[in-house]
């Protein structure tokens, strides 16, 4: 069990946890010479049944917040300290706040110097205690009254703090491996180690398979070592403070406030959507774009703040909001924060994270708040019963994807209670992840594609169909890809749709030529065949036929919309065969290597203007990509697979 100090500077913490555990965690020259604490200090006891205590040391003063919010982060039981001579003071208010804020629910508090105070000293402090407390998580708390130097009272602390150690629930170790870092340093023969407590999961340094990064630099680690709770381990466990020594990496390069965690875990973002409480004694209201500081996990960094809700936000509001930071931050769902206004001298509110990759467009939308609140209600109450997800999947248009609802749920995915009415769309290339979404709104969704296609028909009859982009454009622009895609292999799949060529249709959709039509179709069909690689330009096709150019021109536009034809040019139709062919072509090239336009133009013995407009013509129908003087297949395309 962590236990976090918090007070008023000089009220006696540090002495007070030497008294527990006979550890100075004044580990600083001028921590100890001076008496206060500066930096963050570690005390551990072992107990009993594998059992240890932790404590973090935290200083006091008003210019070190920054130092108790990181230290008060992760911890999982509060310990109020308050000097039985001076009673409450501005720090002991603004550190209640920030435990309250940080979402600390058990604790006790700790009366200080008894041997300093006078009776009645001690009864108004008491009695400052009791109004202080009186509406946050410590109003019921056990209290202690204690001489740290004399350990007058100190035995029954400790003992009460053993107790709450062994019955206290073990932190949950499912979910994904993050660690918030605190301290980097370099140890003589071993290298760099980074301290901190362990946010969730477990990590194994002999048999797991987590990938570990350093974020949001995103660099990969190897652990060398771990020590847990200030004794060598093989294991770093949720709710353990401890030591990791990483190989190949400067502690140079790593910051307070960075993450060492499993790879799954963060996309870092510029912009995080959050719930927001507001303190009562709030001075200035809060306007959009207004300047706070943010400490969050163990960093602290300036963001400006936008309500969501509303323009303007008040002392004690609650309200969503985004907070926009001018380089990628890391955080999970449920992550807590505390902000603090732009002067860094008083705490004004915090909150916890509902969507740690907002949006920067369409972020106030009635849509969005309702998906913000979907989240906040699924976090208050999270559980895997399917009854707590179910509303959090209808207000998901384009429902979950598996990494974001892994980060969500921080459990695992697999083992996941489905509610009734959801599904896991899967997707259509294995570049791309599953998506779970709420059956009917799936439903919905590929009934919409439905019918955009018959308007499109109607107003289009003698078109064979539409072309995955434009369908998409006119259905829902706004839908990501690969869902787009998984609707359109399942329609195709369940036969609502059909394909042919590039073009999309209702099965009941026909384009019939006439009996004219027909004929000259095929005339142009063969002679764009004929031309295999080179094949001839509409004006020549034109003059080979005797038929006026428009007429060419129309006839092979219904043949390129039925997959007969392919524009690679304008006025330059290939026949699909050859297409598909060049297509092969380009795929038997190793896909890292890619190929270049001189191997294709000596390959095919064309000239380079052609066998540009080839290449060409693959990036802008999405099948290759140029990279540097070389052209390869992306990896998402769906074209030309079988």
């Amino acid at each position: 069990m962590i236990i976090g100090t918090a007070g008023h500077i000089d009220h006696g913490k540090t002495a007070l946890v030497h008294a527990l555990t006979g550890v100075n965690t004044d580990r600083l020259k001028d921590e100890q010479q001076r008496g206060i604490t500066i930096s963050l200090g570690y005390a551990y006891q072992q107990l009993a049944d594998d059992i240890t205590l932790g404590f973090v040391d935290v200083p006091g003063h008003e210019g070190l917040i920054h130092t108790m919010v990181a230290g008060a982060t992760g911890i999982d039981y509060a310990m109020l300290v308050v000097a039985a001579d001076d009673g409450i003071m501005p720090q002991t208010i603004e550190h209640i706040a920030i435990l309250s804020l940080l979402g600390l629910s058990q604790g006790c508090v700790v009366i200080t110097k008894q041997d300093k105070a006078q009776p009645e000293q001690l009864t108004h402090t008491l009695q400052q205690l009791s109004q202080a407390l009186a509406n946050t998580f410590l109003a019921t708390a056990p209290q202690f009254i204690v001489d740290s130097l004399s350990g007058t009272g100190i035995a029954t602390l400790s003992a009460f703090l053993q107790q709450q150690a062994q019955q206290q629930q073990a932190a949950t170790r499912t979910g994904l491996f993050r660690l918030a870092i605190d301290r980097a340093f370099t140890l003589t023969g071993q290298g760099t180690v980074v301290t901190g407590t362990v946010h969730g999961g477990a990590f194994d340094l002999q048999s797991s398979n987590v990938k570990l990064r350093l974020m949001p630099a995103n660099i990969p680690i190897r652990v060398r070592s771990i020590h847990a709770q200030n004794l060598p381990s093989n294991t770093a466990l949720a709710g353990q403070r401890c030591a990791l020594n990483i190989a190949n990496i400067a502690k140079e390069t790593i910051d307070r406030g960075a993450w060492l965690a499993d790879d799954r875990c963060f996309t870092p973002s510029t912009r995080i959507d959050v719930q927001l409480n507001l303190l009562s004694n709030m001075v200035q209201p809060l306007t959009t774009w207004a300047p706070v500081h943010v400490h969050i996990g163990a960093a602290h960094v300036m963001a400006h703040l936008v309500p969501l809700n509303k323009e303007t936000l008040q002392a004690g509001e609650q309200a969503f909001a985004q907070l926009v930071f001018d380089s990628p931050q890391c955080a999970m769902p449920g992550d807590r924060f505390i902000i603090r206004n732009a002067q860094a001298k008083h705490t004004i509110g915090g909150g916890s994270v509902l969507d740690a990759n907002g949006p920067d467009r369409k972020r106030r939308t009635p849509a969005r708040l309702s998906w913000l609140a979907a989240i906040a209600n699924y976090l208050e109450r999270k559980s895997l019963a399917n009854n707590h997800l179910q509303p959090l999947l209808r207000q998901a248009p384009y429902g979950i994807t598996y990494p974001d609802l892994q980060r969500l749920v921080n459990g695992d995915v697999e083992q996941l209670a489905l509610p009734d009415h959801a599904l896991w769309i899967t997707p259509a290339t294995n570049k791309q992840v599953a998506v779970l979404m709420d059956q009917q709104l799936w439903e919905n969704l590929l009934s919409k594609i439905e019918t955009t296609l018959e308007l499109a028909h109607q107003r289009y009859p003698d078109e064979p169909g539409m072309g995955a982009d434009r369908l998409r454009r006119m259905t829902d622009p706004a839908m990501p890809l690969s869902l787009w895609q998984s609707a359109l292999q399942s329609l195709v799949q369940q036969q609502r749709l059909r394909v042919q060529g590039a073009w999309y249709h209702m099965p009941q959709h026909t384009v019939s030529f006439s009996e004219q039509e027909q004929q000259l179709a095929e005339q142009i069909l063969h002679l764009a065949y004929q031309g295999q690689y080179d094949p001839p330009w509409v004006r020549d096709i034109a003059t080979l036929l005797e038929m006026p150019e428009q007429d060419i021109r129309q006839l092979s536009r219904k043949l390129v919309q039925r997959g007969k034809l392919y524009q690679v040019q304008p006025d330059l139709l290939y026949h699909h065969q050859h297409i598909e062919q060049l297509a092969q072509l380009l795929r038997e090239y190793p896909q890292e290597q890619g190929i270049k336009a001189a191997e294709l133009r000596d390959q095919l013995a064309l000239g380079r203007k052609r066998t540009l407009q080839i290449l060409e013509f693959f990036q802008r129908i999405g099948y290759s990509r140029r990279l540097q003087d070389k052209h390869v297949i992306r990896t998402d395309n769906m074209l030309f697979t079988t």
